[in-house]
């Protein structure tokens, strides 16, 4: 085994759950696997794309976000076994007409029990099946801005280091996807960190990339947490 791995296999190592204080109480985030992740706060719990895996040890769903069609972002039967009476979905338009959830679209902002939920795009630059294609279309997809009292949470989506990601500010807490084709390798992740400058930076959605490589790349100054999200 060289460095590289056993870097990765201790990074690894990190509890997937993790607590934030926030101006409003705490926010816990337990990243589960791929695009897969759980938000509670303030007595609700929030499902992020539960797909293609077994979620029957986790709590129950208040409210799911799905950030596109495809499958290992948006699977029914994962959504089935964190619902319950009441929960309420909400996904981008070509989701939201497969499974009757509400819709929000790329700009939108909605209010959910007290948390500020922004849409904002999440697409390719570059990269597709074959010329003249794209992987994710602008506008298809939607990644996810939520703010826990006076934290800023980013859930990226499938997405290459797009302006709109470029530009934000005030990001405490980001996820960004860093496998190729579809998204970005983990140097152009780090470099996009590096434009927007979140406190926290987990790599998810990476699959056989080398994560090990963000926290020297991105520096001192934002906090590099891998989790098993391949």
């Amino acid at each position: 085994m060289n460095l590289a791995s056993i870097l990765v296999s201790l990074l690894l190592l990190v509890p997937q759950a993790a607590t934030e204080k926030t101006s409003k109480g705490d926010l816990k985030i337990t990243p589960i696997t791929h695009g897969t992740l759980m938000f509670e706060y303030g007595g609700k719990v929030i499902h992020v794309d539960p797909a293609q895996t077994d979620l029957t040890k986790y709590p129950k769903a208040d409210w799911i976000f799905v950030t596109d069609i495809h499958g290992d972002h948006f699977d029914q039967k994962a959504i089935d076994t964190v619902k319950k009476a009441g929960t309420k979905i909400v996904a981008p338009t070509v989701v939201a007409e497969k499974i009757g959830a509400a819709v929000m679209k790329n700009g939108e902002t909605k209010d959910i029990d007290g948390i500020r939920v922004d849409a904002i795009p999440m697409y390719n630059l570059k990269r597709g099946p074959q010329a003249g294609a794209l992987f994710h279309d602008k506008g298809r997809g939607n990644g996810y801005i939520f703010t826990f009292g006076n934290k800023r949470v980013l859930v990226a989506g499938d997405t290459e280091c797009i302006p709109e990601i470029q530009q934000l500010k005030n990001i405490d807490i980001a996820f960004l996807p860093m496998n190729l084709p579809y998204t970005m390798p983990p140097e152009e992740a780090a470099a996009c960190a590096k434009d927007f400058k979140p406190r926290v930076l987990y790599p998810y959605h990476y699959g056989d990339s080398n994560v090990s490589v963000v926290q020297g790349l991105v520096g001192k100054d934002i906090e590099v947490r891998v989790t098993p999200m391949k």
